[in-house]
């Protein structure tokens, strides 16, 4: 396990965070009022699935679908489109 994620284990235990992707964290979003929540790159996560066996098209409607469109509750990671 990397120093980044024990880091965020041991400072935001409640934080969801998706098994498996643990080097596509970004890191983590501070909201006003609401509970901290894990941030990905959008694109390392479709490179991961790729890297797994999906061809692109494969793992774009998979992340949309399983990731992007997974709500759980206010604790749900959101993703980030780096520019």
């Amino acid at each position: 396990m990397s120093s980044k994620m024990d880091f965020v284990r041991e400072m935001y235990p409640e934080v969801l965070l998706i098994d498996g992707f643990e080097e596509c964290i970004k890191g983590i979003v501070i909201r006003f009022g609401q509970e901290p929540i894990a941030c990905y790159d959008q694109c390392a996560v479709i490179e991961k699935l790729m890297k797994d066996g999906m061809d692109e098209e494969q793992a774009i409607e998979y992340f949309e679908f399983n990731q992007l469109g997974a709500w759980m509750g206010n604790m749900t990671p959101c993703f980030i489109d780096l520019l």
